[in-house]
């Protein structure tokens, strides 16, 4: 679900925006105006919530973006996998989840610390221990 659509030219640092489905947080952005009947350009440049990956970009100043809807929320870690992905129970309604963490986040980890974890448009993430 998206929380909002947004021109452009009104993006700002750490605004959190869709491209191509995925979502991504904005590092910098440069907006040109050109000639006398021209339009406006922003140069974006985000990287990726979820898979950290760069992503450079020219629109058009009119140009309608997304805006996902991110969730902060609170969970208990139950075991830690062999993989990248932790398991933990919500704190507001207990339901267990299986949620993919980044190798950094997951070295400060142990079972039964308090994690926040982000639901970025039905996709889950770690953020931080808590």
């Amino acid at each position: 679900m998206v929380l909002k659509i947004i021109n452009a030219t009104d993006v700002r640092v750490g605004t959190n925006i869709i491209i191509d489905g995925s979502s991504y947080t904005v590092r910098s952005i440069d907006i040109s105006k050109t000639g006398k009947h021209g339009h406006s350009k922003a140069r974006i440049e985000a990287m990726g919530i979820i898979n950290e990956q760069k992503k450079v970009f020219v629109v058009p100043g009119h140009e309608k973006i997304e805006v996902p809807l991110v969730e902060k929320r609170k969970a208990q870690i139950l075991s830690i996998s062999g993989g990248n992905t932790v398991s933990a129970m919500d704190l507001e309604n207990f339901e267990t989840l299986e949620i993919p963490c980044s190798p950094e986040i997951k070295e400060q980890l142990e079972e039964n610390s308090t994690i926040e974890y982000w639901n970025i448009e039905g996709e889950l993430i770690v953020r931080r221990k808590l």
